[in-house]
């Protein structure tokens, strides 16, 4: 049995201070206290700090790591996608596999207790069999000449099912074959170029008629409008990015699905790619369900969940955090057993070392970080 304290506990947006959590050798959660004294906290660790339940990180690319470093920051969304394709032939399958395991090792280490995994082959896959992360697999479909049977060969892999990338990079008929699973995790809104596609405009249009492609998709008017148009009422939806999504779209999308989707923020490959910041105030008026992601290390200095909300210093510390645990958790269905400091749960415990009181508000220093202790 263990008993940790600290000077503040995060969960499920509430802050509890002087905490003192139980969790027996299994890192299952048997009590939750608070302390009056430190000198009456016998055989209890205590820790200059605050305590949270393991991340969970809602839409990472880990099978890039390689890509560390490789890419120019600020190219703009087109700019981003050639480089990617002019470089990632350039590493071999020895360095992918060491930079895969080594980010992985580092998500673990800092708290990340599950993982949204985008995949585009089978690099991973062995690795994450061995790992104590959860990965739950999105095989994507990616390409407007891509036949709906591409990932079928994925889908094997345990944890796995299938996903369109976009809104703006399927044809109809696979689009409808890739959005069958009970969750999907869609990019959504990253660029304005995505809308701009629908009228005819932009670069992403400007590319494919350079490439002499059709889009079979554009008469849905809007990339809201095809996720209702093609999607179920009943699917889960993770939409990552949504920098550009609007009160409109958000009224359509919640109007239409019977749960409503997790936005999935990732400031930081935001910030790298584009410049753009996801769109905090409009998701905090809606009372929005929001998760945290990191995205990969080809648009990213790190895959640190403390790194991206600092990015976020609009958004109350308790609610950050809330966002980053119970919010991903509830997102991928496993928040029974994960995301929250409560009696029965296994939920991993992380401490942030660098919160600060200011001014009655609790918020993150330029130097916090994490690390796990259960």
């Amino acid at each position: 049995m263990r008993r940790i304290a600290a000077h503040y506990l995060f969960s499920r947006g509430e802050v509890i201070p002087r905490p003192v959590v139980e969790c027996d050798s299994e890192g299952v959660i048997t009590k939750v206290e608070q302390w009056e004294r430190l000198d009456n906290l016998a055989a209890t660790e205590f820790y200059a700090g605050a305590l949270t339940a393991g991340f969970v990180n809602a839409h990472c690319h880990l099978e890039l790591s390689y890509l560390h470093g490789a890419i120019e920051p600020k190219t703009g969304f087109g700019g981003f996608a050639r480089a990617i394709g002019m470089v990632r032939n350039n590493y071999s399958s020895q360095q992918r596999q060491q930079a895969l395991a080594a980010a992985s090792a580092r998500m673990w280490a800092e708290g990340v207790e599950a993982v949204a995994d985008i995949i585009n082959d089978d690099s991973s896959l062995e690795h994450k069999s061995q790992s104590p992360i959860r990965y739950r697999n999105f095989a994507e479909l990616f390409g407007l000449n891509t036949p709906a049977e591409a990932m079928n060969h994925l889908l094997s892999a345990p944890n796995t099912t299938l996903t369109p990338h976009s809104t703006y990079s399927l044809q109809s008929a696979t689009f409808a074959a890739a959005a069958t699973a009970d969750t999907l995790s869609i990019h959504f809104m990253e660029s304005p170029d995505e809308e701009a596609l629908y009228r005819g405009e932009g670069s992403l249009a400007a590319w494919y008629a350079r490439m002499g492609w059709e889009c079979d998709f554009i008469h849905y008017g809007s990339p809201a409008a095809r996720l209702v148009g093609q999607v179920a009422s009943d699917k889960k939806l993770l939409l990552i990015h949504c920098c550009c999504m609007t009160d409109a779209d958000m009224e359509l999308l919640s109007h239409h699905f019977s749960t409503p989707p997790t936005f999935v923020l990732c400031p930081q490959s935001n910030d790298y790619i584009s410049g753009l910041r996801p769109p905090v105030e409009l998701l905090l008026r809606h009372g929005a369900h929001v998760a945290v992601g990191t995205d990969s290390l080809a648009s990213n200095g790190n895959l640190s969940i403390v790194e991206e909300l600092k990015l976020l210093p609009e958004v109350p510390l308790a609610k950050g955090l809330e966002w980053a645990s119970w919010g991903g958790a509830k997102a991928l269905g496993l928040e029974s057993e994960l995301g929250s400091i409560e009696v029965g749960k296994r939920p991993g415990i992380v401490l942030i070392e660098g919160v600060e009181n200011r001014n009655g508000e609790l918020r993150l220093t330029p130097t916090a970080h994490t690390r796990r202790l259960v």
